[in-house]
């Protein structure tokens, strides 16, 4: 992987660990490239019974860099596009390739996890939470909506009344409210150590009955994910041009 997304192999498990602890896990062009990256290689390896998501230092992730991200206008254009044969961009792909994968994926969480790195968050299967975690659909602070893969899995956990009242106001919520409102699975002191035990007792599973239920989980609930990403990215661009334009 790049300098900033590791990817490791152990006991039947796949870790990948966001690694820019100095910016929270800010996330930039490459790192997302790189998550779209791993999951393809994770989904080489089938003795992989689970994936567990964290992110090293402080947070779990502060959602994207916007500073590092905006240096280069063209690479944002250019990876704003879609994948004809996915229907995702690489914003929405480096988020929604976890669900694509047969094997649960669990976000182990900490710190902060905003705009970008809540959506990573939330296209895992589960999310086991830090009691210090803090939440929040950060996009409106900047003037953006969730685009990377955000409305198709609010929809999947929350009410739409929450969904917008997260996502208008930008507002951080703790890792107990987020619990109640379904952001998050469950609460651990380590959440690391609960990823990997929730990954045991699937494990203790057959696979295919497992990877059975992802998919049709994933077919069948709310509204197909590929038509909220078209109207992703609908939403943005007129909101990302006048941003431009001001600029």
């Amino acid at each position: 992987m790049g300098e900033h997304i590791d990817l490791r192999f152990e006991n039947a498990r796949a870790y990948v660990t966001l690694n820019r602890p100095a910016k929270h896990n800010g996330l930039t062009l490459e790192m997302l490239r790189d998550l779209v990256t791993a999951a393809d290689a994770v989904s080489g390896h089938k003795e992989i019974r689970a994936v567990i998501v964290t992110g090293n230092g402080p947070s779990f992730s502060s959602g994207l860099d916007i500073a590092a991200a905006t240096r280069d206008p063209i690479a944002i254009v250019r990876e704003f596009l879609p994948r004809p044969w996915r229907g995702t961009n690489t914003f929405q792909e480096a988020c929604w390739a976890w669900r694509r994968l047969d094997v649960p994926v669990i976000a182990a969480v900490h710190g902060r996890c905003f705009g970008g790195g809540l959506q990573l968050a939330l296209a895992a299967d589960f999310r086991i939470a830090a009691p210090d975690a803090e939440f929040s659909v950060m996009e409106a602070a900047h003037g953006l909506i969730p685009d990377m893969s955000g409305t198709a899995s609010l929809s999947q956990l929350i009410g739409i009344d929450q969904a917008l009242l997260l996502t208008m106001t930008a507002e951080r919520v703790d890792a107990d409210h987020a619990r109640r409102i379904g952001l998050v699975t469950d609460i651990a002191d380590s959440p690391m150590a609960a990823a990997e035990s929730l990954a045991d007792r699937i494990a203790a599973r057959d696979p295919r009955a497992v990877a059975a239920a992802k998919r049709l989980f994933d077919r069948s609930w709310h509204r197909p994910a590929r038509g909220s990403f078209a109207a992703e990215r609908a939403a943005q661009i007129p909101l990302l041009l006048r941003k431009a334009i001001i600029r």
